[in-house]
């Protein structure tokens, strides 16, 4: 079955879902511990806000998990249905 043939499906979309949602969560946690370990366990907060967050930052930080997720989403939901 091809890919548009199974995009179409309802299945396909509910299955991607259940693969991109969480894959999003645990890549955006994942980056905050990795990028920020100190800033989060100390309480700083505002000095975490200020490097990702202000001034529009919040865009490109979530911009970049979200397509990355899509693709992720999309590939394996597309290699694991039959």
């Amino acid at each position: 079955m091809s890919f548009l043939e199974k995009i179409k499906q309802p299945q396909f979309w509910s299955n991607f879902t259940k693969i991109a949602l969480p894959f999003f969560i645990i890549v955006t946690i994942f980056s905050l511990l990795f990028n920020h370990f100190s800033e989060i366990f100390s309480g700083d907060f505002e000095t975490l806000y200020q490097a990702r967050f202000s001034e529009g930052k919040w865009k490109s930080f979530f911009g970049v998990k979200i397509v990355f997720s899509v693709i992720y989403g999309l590939y394996t939901t597309h290699k694991k249905m039959k």
